[in-house]
């Protein structure tokens, strides 16, 4: 049979089961969306990246949809992950999202059938397009694990909520000779540490001398896994590899004043540079751009006094404001330098090592035995869309495409044309293809759900998208405030002007962008994802 009359046809296809393919699919429920799921379970990266101490970052009011809270949201502990997949599995079924997800149902290519060309940008304002113009555009093949049949289908609109995360490691590169290959120990990468249950990560560690190589959130818990497996005198140090050192912080407090009073509260933002700022706004911002330094140096004198980071060697050159700007910042899990103190965590500074039969050497000539090394390096987002994106739409994840204007070629480097998203959610340069979770923010859920219920409207025609010009113009205004707040601005975060973000999302659909009662709550009260319930 070949592919044409084996073809299933619908309106609506989404990508992913996880946080961002759930708010999708419930948004877009009114058009009976098919979701394809890889693995056997909704969940995502909490399902597939999670170790077995991984919890939340923050309370669990601050992570959840807003329409449905959890059942005991006051309670100020950080949720375990178990806890969250229990949250959304219980969203999901509240919703009746399961009977849309086709589980153990992996995407491997995706093919573009419209019949126009993929942008028409030739540097004069054009239309989107329609979103639903009545014809497939897009066609997906998908493999189940039961079967090695690839059976397709056809969409007229299609939905990415992959994420950046998960599903391939992002893995460093050595000389020739000095790869894993050479080492004669166990080498791994944190996402198949994920797979193992309690008792094998235990045995993993228990009496090893275990190398972990980053310093992020990730390396962080999984070294103190380690520290944790080998309590007493026969236990084993754990090597932390650190490149480049980021901020941590303990809790949400910073000398006696809750951690939001500094950046989700509207009054806080003013002090942000924003993406279309009015005039006033941005001289008020000028004026007050000092208080960034300030506001910055007051939260690291705190650090520095609450965690032993000078101790350790483990205090960052650039200032906090630039973690936070990037969506770096990791909550510290209480006991980490107190196992530190105790000599079961050490810390390796290092921007250049490779391997050797007995472990790891480095650029300084020293040398760290190793019977297990892992790798916390991230994830590689690109890579995971290459998998089944197919030209022209891939030369924008390599670069710019042959069709795409020589201006945006110039103005707007190859490195993150990928994150060329009006509102974080719909490629000017794509055709009936939708981003929903590769945007980040201090609160991922709430990003995720806001854009979905944008994109939503959007189809429903309740407005309409700016021309192809103007979007390109909106998001290179993004990506330049971001390049001058921070020097990792190509992972397009929106943390310090994520109000602004969602003021400007709520006037495209209608509704006031102010949500609190009164006009002392709008000042100074945080934003969380109840402000955007639907009245």
């Amino acid at each position: 049979m070949d592919r044409q009359s084996n073809l299933i046809v619908s309106k609506i296809g989404i990508i992913g089961a996880g946080v961002s393919g759930l708010a999708v699919a419930k948004q877009l429920s009114n058009y009976n969306p098919v979701v394809f799921e890889a693995s056997d379970s909704i969940g995502g990266v909490w399902k597939s990246c999670s170790y077995n101490s991984t919890k939340l970052q923050s309370p669990r009011g601050d992570y959840e949809f807003t329409d449905f809270p959890w059942p005991n949201r006051d309670d100020p502990s950080f949720p375990s992950y178990i806890e969250i997949l229990d949250y959304l599995k219980s969203y999901a079924e509240h919703f009746d999202l399961m009977k849309y997800v086709m589980f153990s149902s992996k995407v491997v290519e995706v093919r573009f059938v419209g019949g126009r060309e993929p942008a028409d940008f030739r540097g004069e304002p054009g239309e989107y397009g329609s979103l639903l113009p009545g014809l497939p555009v897009w066609e997906v093949a998908v493999q189940s694990k039961q079967s090695d049949i690839i059976q397709w289908y056809a969409f007229e609109f299609l939905v990415v909520c992959t994420g950046k995360y998960g599903d391939i490691p992002k893995i460093p590169e050595f000389p020739h000779k000095k790869g894993p290959e050479v080492f004669e120990g166990k080498v791994m990468h944190s996402i198949d540490y994920c797979k193992l249950d309690k008792e094998a990560a235990t045995q993993l560690h228990k009496g090893k001398k275990v190398a972990v190589i980053g310093f992020k959130k990730s390396a962080i818990d999984l070294a103190l896994e380690c520290a944790e497996a080998n309590q007493g005198p026969e236990g084993k140090p754990c090597t932390m590899v650190v490149r480049t050192l980021h901020w941590t912080v303990p809790h949400y407090w910073v000398w006696g004043l809750p951690f939001f009073l500094f950046f989700s509260t509207r009054s806080s933002q003013f002090i942000h540079e924003s993406p279309n700022q009015s005039l006033l706004r941005a001289m008020l911002c000028l004026l007050l751009s000092p208080m960034r330094r300030v506001v910055s140096k007051f939260i690291e004198s705190y650090l520095l006094h609450k965690l032993p980071l000078q101790k350790y060697g483990l205090k960052p050159d650039h200032p906090f404001i630039e973690d936070y700007a990037s969506c770096q910042m990791a909550i510290m899990p209480d006991n980490f330098f107190s196992e530190a103190d105790k000599g079961k965590i050490v810390f390796k500074r290092a921007s250049n090592w490779w391997f050797n039969k007995e472990g790891l050497e480095f650029e300084d000539k020293t040398k760290v035995e190793a019977d297990v090394v892992i790798f916390a390096t991230g994830f590689d987002g690109k890579r995971k869309l290459k998998g089944y994106l197919t030209r022209p739409f891939l030369q924008l994840v390599r670069g710019c495409p042959f069709w795409c204007h020589a201006l945006v070629q110039k103005r707007w480097p190859k490195s993150y044309l990928l994150n060329f998203c009006c509102r974080g959610t719909v490629h000017p340069l794509i055709p009936n293809m939708a981003f929903v979770g590769f945007i980040e923010s201090v609160a991922n859920l709430h990003t995720s759900e806001l854009r979905s219920i944008w994109l939503a409207r959007l189809i429903d025609n309740k407005f309409k998208l700016p021309t192809i010009d103007r979007m390109l113009e909106q998001v290179s205004k993004e990506i330049e405030v971001a390049k001058r707040t921070t020097r990792f601005y190509k992972r397009h975060c929106i943390s310090t002007f994520s109000i602004n973000h969602s003021d400007e999302i709520c006037e495209e659909m209608g509704w006031s962008s102010w949500r609190k009662n009164n006009v002392l709550a709008e000042a100074f009260s945080p934003y969380g994802s109840r402000d955007y319930e639907l009245k």
